[in-house]
């Protein structure tokens, strides 16, 4: 265990190294927030609520989705990529520690790097900015710590099957680009759940997507009762859980096809 912790330290210092992007990754999650701030404000104009969601609690929604995102984001499937179109996970795959679990603990001290020095800092600038309400209740924030966990999971792993497949397809660049667009999409983060037709919830309910922002944002934003966040968080580790099932079998079919590529 001691390896992948030194993992998770040695992605967090790379990441303090390089300081603009530090500054650049708080400027544009205050941009992103705006855009978005300003957007919503428009699409309500003087309703109330849309879809039992407040003007406010849509603010705090953006807010919150934006700052979650900054954690669970990562480029693993693009790394994988590179790596095995250049060779490189050969060596990987002879050290002594799985190579799937080293990638993520690296996109885990990533996401802590993330968190901490883009998502607070960027957080406190636009609570000053914009008409941001969170919650200070500890156990929603108790809840909303849990739920990103799973999301970072959920996602880390979508990246991890997507990277897995460059061993068949042998450039999936296309593929990485329409899976950001899918994620972004269906998770909730560009719109809410609720904000979808009738029949697009029924199907996105048997999707890990939502998994990754809706429900954590709607956490914090008490767009869930206590029961209803509990029971959302529980289908997150349903969804972990599930999708190790894919990994593990196209991740031995994979190792295979790098003999075969290597013979």
């Amino acid at each position: 265990m001691d390896k992948y912790l030194e993992m998770v330290r040695m992605r967090f210092l790379m990441m303090l190294a390089y300081r603009t992007n530090y500054y650049t990754g708080i400027l544009i999650y205050s941009i992103n927030f705006g855009a978005y701030y300003f957007l919503w404000t428009a699409i309500y104009g003087g309703k109330e609520s849309i879809q039992g969601l407040s003007v406010s609690q849509m603010t705090t929604y953006v807010a919150i989705a934006w700052m979650a995102r900054a954690f669970y984001f990562n480029n693993l499937d693009r790394e994988m990529a590179l790596e095995i179109m250049e060779g490189k996970v050969a060596i990987e795959l002879i050290r002594p520690y799985s190579y799937l679990g080293m990638k993520t603990m690296q996109g885990f001290g990533e996401g802590i790097f993330r968190l901490l020095f883009f998502s607070v800092p960027g957080m406190v600038i636009v609570s000053l900015i914009f008409p941001v309400r969170l919650m200070w209740d500890p156990a929603v924030w108790g809840l909303f710590a849990v739920s990103i966990l799973f999301s970072f999971l959920i996602n880390t792993q979508i990246n991890l099957l997507t990277g897995i497949t460059t061993f068949f397809l042998y450039n999936n660049a296309g593929l990485i680009r329409a899976k950001r667009v899918v994620i972004d999409l269906f998770s909730g983060l560009l719109l809410p759940m609720s904000f979808f037709p009738g029949w697009a919830q029924e199907i996105m309910k048997y999707l890990p997507f939502q998994g990754i922002s809706y429900i954590p944002s709607m956490i914090v934003t008490k767009g869930f009762s206590h029961g209803q966040a509990l029971e959302a968080i529980l289908q997150q580790a349903v969804w972990v859980l599930i999708l190790f099932v894919p990994i593990f079998i196209l991740w031995q079919l994979a190792k295979k096809q790098l003999v075969i590529q290597g013979g």
